[in-house]
Parts: structure tokens; sequence; C-alpha cells
């Protein structure tokens, strides 16, 4: 499979438009996640400006997937190829948010005249976009907020109520700002970065920019991270000198966490990739830590004072920052998801020292992936127990706070102040 648009005959590189319609191709007739794409290179070849915008062009025209077919269907008499509805789908969401209408029209009519298949459709391109360009930003508010599947929508009104799930498809609609979390003091990284300090100590930027460009970035001040994820490591609330495993630890925000606290912190994930991403992340932050590339279900380090477990999952929390998910995803793996969540729990029990913390988290609003885990693990392990105190901690509502024990976090929650991601996390003692 490409990596990227295939080039033009000058070898130029796409714009970012054609880019972000590769994007969509792939997520949504592929089944492809936008991060494995970006992993994979398919925006390599754009300068980091357009590689930006061709993200951000793909990931509204995600979120406003639903609108831009409701206003398509009324000029269209069956669905296009998927490519051609692409190209419709993203001219309209621009249109609908204040693109320019000439430029807008006229790059997706040259983008599909260069289709040696679907060329021919420029004339329905053009037609279809002059009519949204009309019709689309009057249009657009007087839709509903989009939906989420079925196969997402319907267990989690069960679980929170139909009232919660708007919530939620309002928050993943409005997109999410950017968190940091600082390696020494917050409240000079948001003075620094123009930020704002949250409640739970990260920095929450709502206009950033290009990262890399921001103070501190190249002298390791902070790292990119959602402030519900930054959770988990303050909860383990680990000190200097404990040794401390985490495990599935890439990308490594919560590494760096728990690395500069002064730990000896082993940080274990399956893929080779994403433990090079954590390396230079590392090295960036100048903070140490032993990286270890292998299955944690073989692991058989330790024993350990403290153990950080972010089980793989459903990452249905994300979908605010990653708005593919919910396209590129049915809940198929689900049940096999769970399965793996309760054996890497089981094993990393087996890992802790007498009297140890074992942090279980997943990025997930399902609470077959959250409580429900921490209801079952107490039953096949009897000496363990929830520490409910640990998540009693400043800036945090007291009504998040499970009855189990653990710490329910939504992404309507803060509304005001920008959302956070969907997390479940809760701490055990051995």
């Amino acid at each position: 499979m490409p990596p990227g648009p295939r080039p033009t005959r000058n070898d130029s590189p796409p714009s970012a438009r054609a880019s972000a319609v590769h994007l969509l191709d792939q997520i949504l007739g592929e089944g492809r996640l936008l991060s494995e794409l970006l992993t994979g290179g398919a925006l390599d070849r754009l300068e980091p400006a357009d590689r930006a915008r061709a993200q951000r062009l793909a990931t509204d025209t995600l979120r406003g997937l639903e609108r831009a077919d409701r206003l398509l269907k009324r000029h269209l008499r069956k669905p296009p190829p998927l490519h051609v509805h692409n190209i419709l789908r993203l001219g309209t969401v621009e249109l609908s948010m204040g693109g320019d209408a000439h430029g807008v029209v006229n790059d997706a009519v040259n983008l599909i005249a260069r289709h040696k298949r679907y060329g021919k459709l420029k004339g329905l391109i053009n037609a279809v976009l002059r009519k949204m360009a009309t019709e689309a930003p009057a249009d657009w508010d007087n839709l509903r907020i989009p939906h989420l599947p079925k196969w997402l929508r319907v267990p989690l009104s069960k679980a929170y109520g139909s009232t919660a799930v708007a919530g939620f498809e309002a928050a993943h609609f409005t997109g999410a700002p950017l968190d940091l979390t600082a390696k020494g003091d917050g409240q000079a990284v948001a003075d620094a970065t123009g930020g704002a300090l949250l409640p739970t100590g990260s920095v929450r930027l709502t206009q950033p920019g290009q990262v890399s460009t921001l103070p501190g970035f190249d002298t390791g001040d902070w790292w990119v991270q959602d402030a519900a994820a930054a959770l988990p490591a303050q909860i383990l609330d680990v000190q200097p000198g404990e040794v401390v495993l985490d495990l599935c630890a890439a990308p490594g925000g919560k590494t760096l966490q728990l690395a500069a606290t002064g730990a000896a912190v082993t940080a274990l994930d399956l893929s080779e990739a994403r433990m090079t991403r954590m390396a230079q992340n590392l090295a960036r932050t100048g903070l140490a830590a032993t990286c270890v590339t292998g299955d944690a279900l073989e692991h058989q380090g330790g024993p350990y004072d403290a153990i950080l477990l972010d089980a793989p999952c459903s990452a249905t929390g994300t979908i605010r920052r990653h708005p593919d998910l919910p396209h590129a995803r049915d809940g198929a793996e689900i049940g096999s998801l769970i399965a793996l969540q309760e054996a890497m729990l089981d094993h990393a029990i087996t890992l802790l020292k007498p009297g140890g913390r074992l942090m279980f988290c997943t990025c997930s609003l399902l609470p077959d992936e959250g409580e429900c885990q921490i209801d079952s693990a107490l039953e096949r392990h009897p000496q363990l127990r929830v520490d409910r105190s640990a998540v009693t901690r400043p800036g945090l509502d007291p009504a998040w706070i499970t009855q189990e024990g653990g710490l329910r976090l939504r992404p309507d929650y803060w509304a005001d102040r920008g959302g956070m991601d969907g997390f479940y996390m809760a701490l055990l003692r051995g």
C-alpha cells in the first residue's frame, strides 16, 4: 500500500488537500487508523506546515462527516465512488467552516481531473461544490451534532444514559485542545507557552500552532499528554528510588512522568517503532528509563514497588483527539481486548513486591474495560484492595470516583475548559 498520494508528473510533493483525501480514503475505505498512517509515512513528503494542515483537514472532515453527507445527499442521486465522495466531503466541510469558495472548488476539481479513473467526474465535483459554497455555510449549524456509530453509541447509552452520550458527542465534535505535562514547574510552562494551568497540573493550550516551535520543546521542559492521561502516574505517586515498571509504555508520556520522580523505571512495550520514539522523548527531556521491547505477558523482571499498566483497549475515550477511530473500527475486537486486559492484569500482579501498588488504567469509555475489570480482578485476587483515598486529589471532582473506588473520566467533564479524554483508572494494593 503506498505511503501517500501518488506523486505528480514532476514528482513534487502532493498538496495538503490531496494528502488529506488520501488519509480519508485509507481510513474510510481500508479501516486504517490515522496514527498508523502517520507512523507509516503518509505525510512525510510534505513540509511541516502542510503536514499539519493535511492532518487538520482530514480530522475536521471526519468530525463533520455526518453533516457533510447530509448536505451532499441533497445533490447526489447515489453515493459516488469513495475517492470522489471524500473530495466532496472535504470540500463541503471546508466551505462550511468558512473556506474560500474559489480556492476550495478549483482545487477539488483539479484533484479529480488528474485522476485516471475518475477524471471525467470533474463536472460533478464542480457543480456540487458550487452548490455547497452557497448552502453549506448557512445550513451547517442547523444540523445535529454527529452521532457515534451504533456499535459504540448503544453500549455507551446503556452505561451512561442518552444525555451523557450527547455530551460525549458534543466534545468529540468540538475536538481537543493541546495539553502539556511539565517536567518541573507547570506554571512556568504555562507562562512560557501562553497556556492555562489546569486544576490537576497539566497545561492547556487552545491555539498551540506547531508543537516543535513552542518554548521549552527543544530544552525538554514538557511533553504532550492529555490531562486525563497524566493522572494515572500522578495517582500512583511514585517516590525517588522506587523500582517501577511501566507496562505497555509507548509512546511514553507516563514513563516520562515516572522517570521525573527519580524512580528507577523500566518501560516495556511490544512495538519497536514506538519504543524508538520513546527513547527520543527521553533524550529530549533529559530523563532516564530502561527501555525494553517485549511482550508484557512474558516479562519476568522485578519484583517492583509499583507498576503502571495502561492496558491495550478500544481507545474509545480518545475520539475527541482521534475522530478516525469510530470510522475505522466496528467494535469487533473489544472481546479479545477485554481478555487481554485480564491476562495482563493477572500477570502484573505476580510482578509486584508484597504490599506493592498497581495502577490499572484504560483510555476506554466502556465499563467492561474499566470498572468491570477491577470488580473481576478483586474476585480472582482476594488479597488485593482498591485504594480509594488515592483518587481523592485536588482538582478532581469526588463525583468521578466510582463505586469500587476507581476514577471514571469522561469527555463531557470540564466542558467549559475544553473537555478531557475518557479514561478509567484504579490503584490496587497487594
